[in-house]
């Protein structure tokens, strides 16, 4: 048991580790992000926490941003990764921001301003 905290640990310095700020270029991005079916946090210092559920399915995603890649990012360590699709990226709309990611309209709940802890 010992070993198996001392590897979750290790990988956990090691995903730290791989993040890079999110570059101010993108800041917008920065943020807590929701949908009925979906949440995604970006911190600033370019870690990504993802949820989406589909049915009965459940996938997330905890890992830094590799790079942005036009309005897309790609998320991962390594050869493991995964791009997300960013169709509309962070816009006003009346008071509200707002993205689409994978096809899911998000809007912003709390932005870069805010605490991540």
């Amino acid at each position: 048991m010992t070993f198996v905290r001392a590897a979750l640990a290790a990988l956990a310095l090691l995903l730290a580790a791989c993040s890079q700020p999110v570059p101010a270029a993108k800041a917008a991005y920065v943020g807590a992000w929701r949908a009925e079916s979906m949440q995604l946090l970006i911190t600033p210092d370019g870690y990504v926490r993802y949820e989406r559920r589909k049915g009965s399915g459940r996938t997330s995603i905890n890992a830094p941003i590799q790079r942005f890649d036009g309005d897309n990012f790609v998320v991962g360590v390594g050869f493991m990764h995964t791009t997300f699709v960013v169709t509309r990226p962070p816009h006003l709309e009346g008071s509200r921001w707002k993205m689409t990611v994978d096809g899911v309209e998000l809007v912003r709940i709390s932005g870069p301003a805010d605490d991540y802890a």
